[in-house]
C-alpha cells in the first residue's frame, strides 16, 4: 500500500489504524465487506512483496557465498590458519594442492612438519615472532615439502584472534619456484653479460641495441653513445670491403664467424681484438639479433710484454734488476778491454731502512724506494745503469770514466757525492716528511781482471766500510776493508750466541738526589765475551739493531730488571728504588709490547711504579700515535717514563705535552759543556725551565764535577747521575755501595 492509497482512506479508518500500529485493522461494524476485502488485498500484496525481497536476498547471499567459496577454495594462493601451537585448523584446496596433501590430512597437523628441515629453526623463530605482533603482517620465504620434494614458497602471515579469542596465524602462500629459477637465470645472464669480454648485441639490421661494461671499457664509448649506431662506428680503416663481405657471407651460411680484426677506440687508438659473431634465430629460423664477443688482444700482448720485462726489470722501481745488470756488466767489461777505460760500480744501501718499514709500514718503504730510484737516475749520465738489487740496495754502473785510475776514481767520487746530496734531501711519503741517508761503496773495474762476483763483492765491502764510518758517506774498496768485514761477520756470529750462553750482564749506575740520597739506578747492558772480554755497547748495540737481535735482548733486559726489583722488594734499603731501562725503537713498536710489559709485571708481582722506561726522542716521534696509545696504557697501571737524551733531536713541544712522560733527561753532551759553551749552558737552563713548566721531573746524566751538580741544583735540576755518583757497576758492587 503506497502513500497515495493512504491519503484516500476515510479519516476514521486512518485514525483507527494509527491507534494500533502493526495490527490488522478491525473495521467497525459500520464498514462494508468491500472495504474489508480491499484492505486484506492490500496486506496480501505487501506480504508477497516482502517474500519476493527475501527470496532475492537469499539468492544473492547464496551467490555471494558460492563466489566466496570459489575464491577461497580455488584462489591462486594457498590459505592456511594455524593455532597458537602451530596446528592447521583451516585450509583451502589450493593449499592442499600446493603441498601435495589431501585437505583432510592437513587439518590438525603441525605446519612445521611441512617445512624443509634446513628451514625448521628459522620457521619456529618466525612463527613465534609473528604471533607476538598483532595486526602486523609479516612476509618471508621458506622451503616447503611437497611429497618427496621441496619448493620455494613466499608466505604472508598475519596474527588474528580465533573464535575462542586465542591468537591464531593466518597464512597465504604461493609457489615461487619458477620465479626463483627465473631470478637465478637472470643473475647468471647478468653475470655472463658483464663478463670480462666485451659483448655487443644488435638487431637483424645490425643496429646496436646494447653493450656491456667491458665493451665500453675496451672502446672508450659510453653505452648511450653506441646505442642506435652500427658497428661501422668502430671501423679502423685497415680492412677493405672484401674482408667484411667475406665475414658476413660466413655468418649468413654458418650462423657464426670468428677471427682477428682491427678496431678503433673512441680516442682514435687502433688496436687488435679477437671477434666472435653469432646469429640469434627465432623458432622459424629467422635471424632476430647478432651477438658479438670482443676480446682486446692488445691487453694480452701487453701482459706478455710485462712478463718479459719482469725478467729484466724491477717491478717496483722499473729499474734494471740484477739479471740485467750482470748482463750489462759483462758487456761493459768487454767494452773496457777495447777502450782501456776504467768504469766503476757504486753499491748504495739506505741507512735505517728497516726502521722505516717497522714504524711507518712497507707501503711507505716502497714509496721511498721509488723516489730514491728517480733521484739516482737524475744523478748519472744517460748511458750509465742504475739497478735495484732488492730491498734497499741499488747498484750503479758507470762506464768510460778515464784511462787513468786516479781520474776515474775522482769522477766516480764526484757522482757519489752528488748522490749523497740528492738522497739527503727530505722525502714526502704521503703525509709523512722523512729524511733518509745512504751509505755508498765504490770499486773500479777494467778489462776482465776480476770476475763479476768479485767486483760486486768489493763494492759491497766498500759499502760496509761507509756504514762503519758512521753512515751517510762513501768509501772506496781497499784490502783492509776485507778484514773489517770478516771481523764484523765474526762479531755477528758471537752476538747471536751471547744471549743463549748468558754472556750479558746488567750493570747499574746510581741516580741520586742533590743531597746524595740514592733514588734508583739506570740499568745498562754489558757483554762479557770469554775471549773478546768486554765488548763496547757502541759496537754491539748497533749491530743487534741491524740484525734484529735487539728485540730478544731487550726482552731479556726487561725480564732481568723486573726480577731484580722483585728481590729488592724484600729489603728496606732497596724496596724504594726505581730502575730505569732503555727501550729500543724496534722493541717498543712491536704490536704486543704493552702486553709483554704487563705480563712481566704480573709474573714478578712488583709495583709498576718501580719500573721506569726510557725512550729516545726519535723513538717517540717517529710514530707519535702508536707511542701515545702504548704509553697511556702502561701509564694507567703505574709504569713511569723518561725521555732520554732530551735536546739532541727535533722534539715537538706540542706532542710532548700529549705524552705521559714523568721525567726528562738532559743529555750528557750539554752537561759536559756547562760553564764552557754558553749555548749549551743556556740549553740546559731552558730544558730545566720547560720541564718544570710541564710538571715533569728533570734529571741530568753525565754529571762528573761538583761544579756541574751545583749549577744544576741552582737552576732547578735536583736529580743526577754520572761519575760524580759512581760509574756503572755490577749488581754486587752496586748493592755494597748501598750498604746491603
Amino acid at each position: 500500500m503506497n502513500s497515495k492509497q493512504t491519503e484516500q482512506e476515510p479519516p476514521k479508518l486512518r485514525a483507527a489504524a494509527a491507534e494500533q500500529p502493526g495490527c490488522p485493522t478491525i473495521a467497525p461494524s459500520s464498514r462494508s465487506e468491500q472495504e474489508l476485502l480491499h484492505e486484506l488485498q492490500v496486506h496480501q500484496i505487501e506480504l508477497e512483496m516482502q517474500n519476493e525481497e527475501l527470496q532475492r536476498t537469499s539468492a544473492a547471499l547464496e551467490t555471494t557465498h558460492n563466489r566466496y567459496l570459489n575464491l577461497y577454495e580455488f584462489a591462486p594462493v594457498g590459505y592456511i590458519t594455524l593455532t597458537s601451537k602451530g596446528e592447521i585448523i583451516e585450509t583451502n584446496l589450493t593449499a592442499a594442492t600446493l603441498l601435495g596433501v589431501e585437505r583432510h590430512y592437513l587439518l590438525n597437523r603441525y605446519f612445521a612438519d611441512l617445512v624443509a628441515p634446513e628451514s625448521g629453526d628459522r620457521w619456529r623463530l618466525l612463527f613465534k615472532n609473528t604471533l607476538q605482533h598483532k595486526g602486523e603482517q609479516k612476509n618471508f620465504e621458506l622451503m616447503l615439502r611437497r611429497g618427496n620434494s621441496y619448493f620455494h614458497a613466499r608466505l604472508d602471515c598475519l596474527q588474528i584472534m580465533a573464535a575462542d579469542q586465542t591468537p591464531a596465524l593466518r597464512i597465504t602462500f604461493t609457489d615461487i619456484t619458477e620465479s626463483k629459477h627465473a631470478e637465478e637465470q637472470l643473475r647468471i645472464a647478468a653475470v655472463a653479460f658483464e663478463a670480462q669480454e666485451g659483448i655487443m648485441i644488435t638487431n637483424a639490421d645490425k643496429v646496436i641495441l646494447r653493450v656491456n661494461r667491458a665493451f665500453t671499457t675496451i672502446t672508450g664509448y659510453r653505452a648511450d653513445e653506441l646505442a642506435g649506431q652500427t658497428p661501422h662506428i668502430l671501423n679502423s680503416g685497415r680492412h677493405n670491403e672484401a674482408f667484411y663481405a667475406e665475414m658476413w657471407d660466413c655468418i649468413n651460411r654458418t650462423g657464426s664467424w670468428q677471427g682477428e680484426i682491427w678496431d678503433r677506440r673512441k680516442n682514435g687508438e687502433i688496436y687488435p681484438k679477437w671477434l666472435t659473431i653469432n646469429a640469434v634465430k627465432n623458432s622459424e629460423g629467422i635471424v632476430t639479433h647478432y651477438v658479438g664477443l670482443h676480446t682486446d688482444i692488445s691487453e694480452r700482448k701487453a701482459s706478455e710484454e710485462e712478463i718479459k720485462q719482469l725478467a729484466y726489470y724491477d717491478p717496483l722501481t722499473s729499474l734494471p734488476n740484477r739479471r740485467l745488470l750482470l748482463d750489462r756488466l759483462q758487456q761493459a767489461l768487454a767494452a773496457s778491454s777495447r777502450s782501456e777505460k776504467y768504469g766503476a760500480l757504486l753499491f748504495i744501501d739506505l741507512d735505517n731502512f728497516k726502521s722505516l718499514n717497522d714504524n711507518l709500514g712497507h707501503d711507505m718503504g716502497d714509496i721511498l724506494l721509488q723516489q730514491v730510484a728517480q733521484r739516482l737516475i737524475s744523478c748519472v749520465r744517460e748511458g750509465d745503469t742504475v739497478s735495484r738489487q732488492g730491498g734497499d740496495e741499488f747498484i750503479i754502473m758507470l762506464e768510460d770514466l778515464s784511462e787513468n785510475p786516479e781520474e776515474a776514481a775522482a769522477k766516480a767520487k764526484t757522482i757519489g757525492e752528488k748522490i749523497l746530496i740528492s738522497l739527503n734531501q727530505p722525502y714526502q711519503l704521503n703525509n709523512h716528511d722523512y729524511k733518509s741517508t745512504p751509505s755508498i761503496g765504490i770499486t773500479l773495474y777494467i778489462n776482465h781482471n776480476h770476475t763479476i762476483n768479485a767486483l760486486l763483492k768489493r763494492a759491497d765491502i766498500a759499502m760496509y766500510g761507509a756504514k762503519a764510518a758512521g753512515r751517510n758517506t762513501l768509501r772506496f774498496f781497499d784490502r783492509d776493508m776485507q778484514q773489517a768485514v770478516t771481523d764484523r761477520a765474526s762479531l755477528e756470529t758471537d752476538l747471536r750466541l751471547a744471549l743463549a750462553k748468558s754472556q750479558f750482564k746488567l750493570y747499574f749506575q746510581r741516580q741520586a738526589h742533590y743531597d746524595g740520597q740514592t733514588i734508583g739506578a739506570e740499568v745498562l747492558l754489558r757483554w762479557e765475551h770469554p775471549e773478546r772480554g768486554f765488548v763496547s755497547p757502541l759496537e754491539f748495540i748497533p749491530l743487534a739493531e741491524e740484525i734484529g737481535l735487539i728485540i730478544p735482548i731487550g726482552q731479556w733486559v726487561l725480564e732481568a730488571t723486573c726480577a731484580q726489583l722483585t728481590l729488592w722488594q724484600e729489603h728496606a734499603q732497596t724496596r724504594h728504588l726505581q730502575l730505569a731501562v732503555s727501550v729500543s725503537a724496534r722493541q717498543f713498536h712491536q704490536p704486543d709490547f704493552t702486553e709483554q710489559v704487563c705480563a712481566m709485571l704480573k709474573k714478578t708481582a712488583i709495583k709498576a711504579d718501580r719500573l721506569k722506561l726510557e725512550f729516545t726522542e726519535s723513538l717517540v716521534f717517529d710514530n707519535i700515535d702508536d707511542a701515545i696509545d702504548k704509553m697511556q696504557s702502561l701509564k694507567e697501571i703505574g709504569v713511569s717514563f723518561s725521555m732520554d737524551d732530551f735536546g739532541t733531536g727535533y722534539s715537538s713541544v706540542t706532542y710532548l705535552t700529549q705524552l705521559p712522560f714523568d721525567q726528562l733527561k738532559i743529555d750528557q753532551t750539554f752537561v759536559r759543556n756547562i760553564g764552557i759553551k754558553p749555548a749549551d749552558t743556556m740549553i740546559v737552563q731552558t730544558i730545566i725551565g720547560m720541564a718544570n713548566n710541564l710538571g715533569m721531573e728533570i734529571i741530568a746524566e753525565g754529571v762528573e764535577t761538583e761544579e756541574q751538580r751545583a749549577f744544576l741544583e741552582l737552576h732547578g735540576c735536583h736529580i743526577y747521575q754520572g761519575n760524580l755518583t759512581g760509574n756503572a757497576m755490577p749488581l754486587a758492587e752496586f748493592e755494597r755501595s748501598l750498604g746491603i
